[in-house]
């Protein structure tokens, strides 16, 4: 399995005291922190360490501001079986592309290198090759504990405290066929488990002009033009079964 072993040396090299991450889940309440734009709208405001989260849809703009909090904490991430993740804008958001691992295409060992991983960065951003079983979900969600990592998954996941999606959007910077995007604003829902359980949702820009994330905090009129998809649809009884990619 080739592409575990050059993996679990790229994490060697750039981080040698590998070690897991467990020891730090007692600091902050157990929580990894995340942008201060997206505490509002997470019930503990951040995400709770050696746990899985469900981003609706997979939107690439959401993943990567969940997981632009873990800078804070000068912490190391990974991103797993996202070959068109974009690394422009994943330093936009905010994330430190030196403490980046990414594994663009692990193919059917994607589990393996998960649990690889979990135990040398604190947030994994995932997209599984295809349906995961539920006896393979209860095994990472045990890494998951024993690590303290983050499995930030871009889709559904059995067993995730948490579920986030984009319910809405709207791009800025288009006029009457011509111009340039230079925002998104969107509507961010969560929902789950626990205190989560009621859900929450934010109106936040995903990203700006400067390609950040950050709450609206006024209204802006024309120059903009509405995306609404049918990608992001979780189901019924989710909560999130009205929810689009933008």
């Amino acid at each position: 399995m080739p592409v575990i072993e050059s993996v679990f040396e790229s994490a060697v090299e750039r981080q040698p005291a590998l070690r897991p991450v467990a020891s730090s889940a007692a600091t902050g309440r157990g929580l990894l922190p995340v942008v201060p734009a997206l505490r509002g709208v997470l019930p503990e405001g951040g995400l709770r360490r050696g746990t899985a989260v469900s981003v609706a849809g997979g939107d690439a703009g959401l993943l990567l501001a969940l997981a632009a909090g873990v800078r804070e904490t000068d912490g190391w991430a990974a991103a797993v079986g996202l070959p068109d993740l974009g690394l422009a804008a994943a330093a936009g958001y905010g994330l430190d592309l030196r403490r980046l691992l990414v594994a663009d295409d692990p193919g059917p060992h994607w589990a393996e290198v998960v649990s690889v991983l979990a135990g040398a960065v604190e947030l994994i951003m995932l997209r599984p090759d295809g349906p995961v079983p539920p006896n393979l979900a209860a095994r990472l969600a045990a890494v998951l504990r024993r690590s303290g990592c983050v499995l930030l998954v871009a889709g559904p996941w059995l067993g995730a405290g948490l579920r986030l999606g984009v319910r809405s959007g709207r791009w800025f910077g288009l006029g009457d066929g011509h111009g340039q995007l230079t925002g998104r604003q969107v509507e961010v829902v969560a929902e789950g488990r626990g205190s989560a359980v009621r859900g929450r949702a934010a109106r936040l820009w995903l990203p700006d002009a400067h390609g950040a994330v950050r709450a609206v905090e006024e209204a802006v009129g024309a120059g903009t033009v509405d995306v609404v998809g049918e990608d992001a649809v979780a189901g019924p009884g989710t909560g999130l079964d009205r929810m689009a990619v933008v």
